[in-house]
């Protein structure tokens, strides 16, 4: 739930660095950026500095896409350099401001989880499940998290079985069960002498370690460019050779769909869409030192929208609003036959 980060071999404090010059250079994306780079500072150990990026983002007088998620992250960094009481505080407010996000829940209900505050961790887990998921007839992927949670929590807690509990198994997709990957008595045997248990274990981390590389196996999606009908017309207006390209808005929006659905039977994982702006556009052909009416600058232009944070994910979950913006719901638009 936390931004994604590269692997150990990173050098932690000057990815932080870079991407706080480029929140400086646009400003729009500043609050996926400054997350990324808070996530490295706390992996670079200097949790201070993470929390002031943190409360760089909560004091901004631009509107936040993810208030809670903030907070909640802040929380999670203060409590792991002695800060519990104003932790708890924070943790006791997302609570009570109960956000229609899984993210804020998974990752208070976590940190109470790691200081050995099971109870109230599994109250946590509960509360945002309940919330949520109590009138859902599909579960969305961001909130198998907190099925998950929960469900490592109870277990440790030895409580028996539960229908949300019955629903994560359902879910949990790894060859390895999640009674098994959650068992209490796992960590008895990384003790053990004895090394059928020693290889069983190997065989249930590696399981757990596939399904979490996995998850984190793109930073960001692989994006295709969209531009709004307006938008568009500016473009090729002011640069004709792109009508080619785009012969007309329909045509765009049509090609888009159909792109993402051949990528996706291709067997490419995590699809999105990046909307674009002729201005946004003009200076990034003004940084790569080109012209906007170079074609092979637009999947550069895509690319670069998605590594910042800018994607949304493709397909809509079921019931959602198409991405072209339409207004009709995904599966009366452009998803019509999925």
């Amino acid at each position: 739930m936390r931004p994604d980060t590269p692997a150990e071999n990173v050098d932690h404090t000057a990815e932080a660095a870079r991407l706080e010059r480029t929140a400086g250079l646009y400003p729009e994306d500043a609050e996926a950026l400054l997350l990324q780079a808070a996530a490295h500072r706390e992996l670079a150990g200097d949790r201070p500095a993470a929390t002031t990026l943190y409360d760089r983002l909560l004091s901004s007088s631009d509107g936040l896409e993810n208030p809670h998620l903030i907070r909640a992250l802040k929380a999670s960094n203060l409590w792991e350099y002695g800060h519990e009481a104003e932790a708890r505080a924070i943790i006791d407010g997302i609570r009570a401001a109960a956000p229609r996000d899984p993210a804020p829940w998974v990752i208070v209900a976590e940190s109470l989880e790691s200081h050995d505050e099971l109870e109230a961790a599994q109250k946590t887990f509960t509360e945002g499940v309940t919330l949520l998921l109590a009138d859902t007839t599909e579960v969305p992927h961001a909130s198998h998290s907190l099925l998950f949670g929960r469900h490592r929590v109870r277990r440790m807690l030895g409580a028996a079985h539960d229908d949300w509990d019955v629903l994560a198994d359902t879910l949990h997709t790894s060859p390895v069960s999640l009674d098994e990957l959650h068992d209490p008595k796992r960590v008895w045997s990384l003790g053990s002498d004895n090394p059928a248990e020693l290889q069983a274990e190997i065989s249930r981390l590696r399981a757990e370690l596939g399904t979490y590389r996995e998850e984190l196996s793109r930073p960001f999606p692989v994006a295709v460019l969209h531009w709004p009908t307006g938008e568009l017309a500016e473009l090729v207006g002011a640069y004709p050779t792109l009508s080619d390209e785009y012969p007309s808005h329909e045509e765009h929006l049509a090609t888009i769909e159909a792109s993402l659905r051949e990528l996706s039977a291709s067997g490419t994982p995590n699809l999105g869409i990046v909307t674009g702006t002729v201005p946004s556009y003009e200076a990034f052909a003004a940084s790569e030192g080109t012209s906007p009416s170079d074609t092979d600058l637009l999947p550069q232009y895509a690319t670069t929208l998605a590594a910042r944070g800018r994607a949304v994910r493709w397909p809509p979950e079921r019931g959602a609003g198409c991405w072209c913006g339409s207004g009709q719901g995904y599966g009366e638009c452009h998803g019509v036959g999925v």
